[in-house]
């Protein structure tokens, strides 16, 4: 660029910033660098109204510019969903059928001596009693529900909102806990309490969820072991004790 190209430039840039244009609508028009405009333009005065108006200008692109970002990202984990829903094949085999259920036990199940599974989620619980019925041939008809919730909530709607998704009649729930009221905030709205499902004169089968269980992790079971063995130390730490609250050291 020649030195008269370049005053032309830089005369032109200063003209349009006394018009209170920003750098970019300048660099839109004046083909240099904005490190350059900066150079050129930092001594332009502007006037309070053409502050305002870039202040102003400023403000409506960054308020436009979050919403797009999570809109865009909002599109990509849909297409991200799309497309990994399209990986699964149906319908699925039994073997994928059946151990979906085993893994969903084994997160929200009761380990205990009971089969019973318990949570809060429509999703979870509608798939779970239609795989004990699929699976092990017990009816809706057949489980015994209790309600865990608050006690704003409305129980009756609450029951029948279950029993409408499930199929188990509604004299089958058992008493609901009923949570004291708590000052403190919830983070999340539980809007259908939590629930748990009893599944009665299950405990062989809930053996039989274990053995697919174990089966599946039989690959990895040694590992387990050894590691567990080489850190045994760890099972010998002794087991907290729940002192009364007016015992509390100070």
């Amino acid at each position: 660029m020649d030195t008269e190209t370049r005053t032309a430039l830089k005369e032109r840039a200063r003209a349009l910033r006394t018009e209170g244009l920003s750098y970019n609508e300048i660099h839109a028009q004046v083909p240099v660098s904005k490190s350059t405009l900066s150079l050129w333009l930092k001594d332009v005065y502007l006037t309070p109204e053409h502050r305002k108006r870039l202040y102003t200008k400023q403000i409506a692109v960054l308020s436009r510019g979050t919403p797009s970002q999570k809109e865009r990202r909002k599109r990509e984990i849909e297409a991200i969903i799309s497309r990994a829903s399209g990986e699964i094949a149906f319908p699925l085999s039994e073997d994928a059928y059946k151990l979906f259920g085993v893994a969903l036990y084994w997160a929200e199940g009761s380990k205990g001596g009971s089969f019973e599974i318990t949570n809060s989620d429509p999703r979870l619980i509608l798939f779970m009693v239609r795989w004990v019925n699929d699976v092990f041939h017990i009816a809706p008809d057949m489980l015994k529900p209790r309600l865990n919730i608050y006690s704003q909530q409305d129980e009756s709607a609450i029951k029948q909102f279950w029993s409408d998704l499930t199929g188990i009649p509604l004299e089958n729930f058992g008493k609901s806990y009923v949570k004291p009221v708590n000052k403190g905030y919830k983070k999340n709205n539980l809007y259908y309490g939590t629930i748990k499902i009893y599944v009665p004169k299950g405990t062989d089968l809930l053996h039989i969820v274990y053995g697919w269980h174990n089966a599946v992790l039989q690959k990895i079971e040694d590992e387990i072991q050894l590691t567990e063995r080489k850190w045994i130390s760890l099972k010998e730490t002794p087991r907290p004790v729940n002192l009364p609250e007016n015992n509390l050291p100070l």
